[in-house]
């Protein structure tokens, strides 16, 4: 199950300010840079996120209903910041997969305790 809007609501608030500083050097986290629907806004979210063959996998710790799921699946496209770079990314699919055979085992197990089974998949563009 994932967190509640209230969590979401308290980590938006407090925690995402210094969160974006720090995402982009933790293992398992990163930024991801993303437009507004409606109003074209650059944001800049602190995420789950693994490496994959072609690109990466966001654990969607709200679930798929999170506004930054919602813009980058409306644009196709996000950035994401990580390690110091900045990535392009395209090509978002949404599923669902109970064993989270995707991620690494520390976080695979982790992620399943918190009821976390929705993920968003992304492909890097060449530089």
């Amino acid at each position: 199950m994932p967190l509640s809007r209230r969590v979401a609501e308290w980590n938006r608030a407090g925690l995402n300010k210094p969160m974006r500083r720090a995402a982009p050097w933790i293992p398992g986290l990163a930024v991801v840079i993303h437009r507004g629907r409606r109003s074209g806004t650059e944001y800049r979210t602190p995420v789950n996120v693994f490496r994959t063959r072609d690109g990466f996998t966001f654990a969607l710790t709200y679930g798929s209903g999170a506004d930054w799921v919602r813009n980058v699946l409306a644009a196709g496209e996000a950035e994401l910041l990580r390690r110091g770079q900045t990535k392009r990314l395209y090509a978002p699919r949404l599923y669902t997969d109970q064993d989270n055979h995707a991620l690494p085992t520390p976080f695979r197990q982790l992620l399943k305790r918190g009821g976390i089974v929705e993920f968003l998949e992304m492909r890097e563009r060449p530089s």
